[in-house]
């Protein structure tokens, strides 16, 4: 595998004068042309470091804070905050200057994922990038948490739809008698993909099919409002998979749903080569959903009608335009905080989106298939589950203390220190609510290495059944307040924890699990069979902290 890469990453500026050729009806810019420019920039910020060709792989939500003008200047900064492996998170920063006032302001901050296109068969593993300052340091720690949430919004999706189902609200017919038909506001259009729209390669530029699914996502939300719409947002935009020159590229967007001053259109965008055409075989390539805003002549928001879905498929839509506005909302909380501290976010949605996220990371981990048993004592059982360039430890305990004891004992990080010599010092950051915590950890230097420190969220859970485990999750998250030091190797836990089972008024079965890289554990990934000891010696120390502990009450 070759490795390729600047040192110091991708760091690229683009400056342009708003002309009439960029600009709506109204002389502002448009949101189509601006999209393809910054596409442009962190393209070539993205491929500045990976010294290839990159391409698109998905933006994270885009929102539009302020309007450009004719006249007007947009500078748009682009900077690899961190490369994974093949694929890179570019930050992009958009400003807009006023020439005559010279006041500046901005108008988006985005992050998109690109990924390098491989040179013949091969592949290519990426420098990490080169931490200059203070602010490269921060953005680098953020992106992790930015990839975590961007890996598992799906998953947090589909749950917050299948709980709406369960709660009776998803169903096939639709109550809203003053409500607008959807079916009005279905728009299609076709483009060919010619030379221009596609770069070196023959590949469509990213930015190009974003300004098409703007184009008809006006279109679609105009019919409902009977005015000019402005476009706010970009939500889960991802590509699923290319498109060359010559295809032909169908657009679909449809409203899905009005949220009283904003309104979600969904665009599917498929691709067709000339045989694909006459066989109408679709290749589905991109879907996005776009928020738009209608204002009047003062400048004032306008209220969008209700809408209403008349297929199966449109109720689909309509949920789920509440789904991804509650995870909107809720990342737009984290990401934003600008506070030394996250308490105003956490007391909003976004508590309720980590917390739960973190809860049903742990709880997916437990239910993968493939673990295979590496250990068996007496009351001790070890299990490794390797994916990739993660590995897995699951180690179970048998202990005779009363489960919820030892769901009290083990949920409270401040005891770990007594039992896990890996932990050095254990500190309160932050009482969320009382069954969320954020903790300070530091663990023993290793030998050669600075000593480690971890910033976890706790989220712990009482079950709902005799038969469910008590649940304790542990997961890496960031706090403004808590940077990294030149102190501490600052270190990150993807997803850990424990799951306690009750077997008895006076036992119960401890499962604890981590999902680690060799980064975050050498002692266990780099020589696993030797360190079968040291997690049992750890593991027994648990047992006799949790049955001493327990005797006690």
């Amino acid at each position: 595998m070759e490795r390729r890469g600047a040192a110091a990453g991708g760091d690229v500026c683009m400056c342009q004068t708003v002309l009439p050729a960029h600009a709506d009806h109204r002389g502002d810019l448009s949101a189509g042309q601006l999209l393809k420019w910054m596409d442009a920039t962190a393209c070539l910020a993205a491929e500045k470091h990976a010294g290839v060709s990159c391409v698109t792989a998905s933006m994270d939500d885009i929102q539009f804070e302020e309007a450009a003008r004719v006249g007007q200047i947009i500078t748009i900064k682009a900077k690899v905050n961190r490369a994974f492996k093949t694929s890179m998170e570019v930050g992009i920063k958009v400003t807009v200057q006023d020439v005559v006032t010279d006041v500046e302001k901005i108008v988006s901050v985005a992050y998109a994922t690109y990924v390098a296109k491989p040179v013949g068969a091969g592949k290519i593993e990426l420098e990490p990038v080169k931490l200059l300052s203070t602010e490269d340091h921060l953005e680098h720690t953020l992106a992790i948490e930015r990839r975590r949430i961007r890996l598992g919004c799906e998953q947090v999706f589909q749950n917050l739809m299948q709980e709406s189902n369960k709660e009776g609200d998803y169903c096939d017919t639709f109550e809203e008698e003053d409500g607008v038909s959807t079916d009005l506001t279905h728009v299609q259009s076709i483009e060919l993909v010619q030379p221009p729209h596609a770069n070196h390669h023959g590949n469509t530029f990213g930015g190009q099919i974003m300004a098409w699914m703007e184009t008809v996502a006006s279109i679609s939300a105009s019919r409902l409002c009977h005015s000019y719409p402005v476009l706010k947002s970009v939500n889960m935009f991802k590509f699923w998979g290319p498109s060359v020159v010559g295809d032909r590229l169908v657009f679909n967007a449809i409203v899905n749903n009005t949220f009283q001053n904003s309104v979600e259109v969904g665009v599917r965008v498929e691709a067709y080569n000339c045989e694909e055409w006459i066989k109408d075989q679709a290749r589905h390539i991109n879907s996005a959903f776009l928020i738009f805003n209608s204002l009047n002549d003062k400048g004032e928001l306008l209220t969008f009608p209700r809408i209403k879905p008349t297929t199966k498929d449109g109720m689909r839509r309509y949920h789920g335009a509440i789904a991804r506005r509650r995870i909107r909302l809720a990342r737009k909380c984290m990401l934003s905080a600008k506070e030394d501290k996250l308490s105003d976010p956490w007391e909003r949605s976004n508590q309720a989106y980590l917390s739960y996220s973190n809860i049903a990371a742990l709880t997916h981990l437990a239910a993968k298939p493939g673990w295979e048993i590496t250990s068996t004592l007496d009351n001790i059982k070890i299990w490794t589950h390797e994916e990739g360039d993660v590995l897995s430890l699951k180690v179970e305990m048998q202990v005779k203390t009363p489960s919820h004891l030892a769901f009290s004992l083990l949920s409270d990080f401040t005891f770990r220190q007594q039992w896990d010599k890996h932990f050095l010092t254990c500190e309160v950051l932050q009482a969320v609510n009382e069954d969320e915590k954020i903790y300070h950890v530091t663990s023993p230097p290793m030998p050669g290495h600075k000593p480690k420190d971890f910033v976890v969220l706790v989220s712990q859970r009482q079950p709902c059944k005799p038969s469910e485990p008590y649940i304790v999750a542990v997961k890496s998250v960031t706090l403004m307040s808590m940077p990294p030091s030149s102190e501490y190797c600052r270190s990150e836990i993807l997803c850990a924890g424990f799951q306690i089972y009750s077997d008895s008024n006076s036992s119960c079965t401890v499962r604890y699990f981590n999902q680690v890289t060799s980064g975050v554990m050498p002692y266990l990934a780099a020589n696993l069979t030797g360190s079968s000891k040291s997690i049992e010696d750890t593991a027994l120390e648990c047992i006799k902290f949790l049955e001493l502990k327990g005797s006690k009450y």
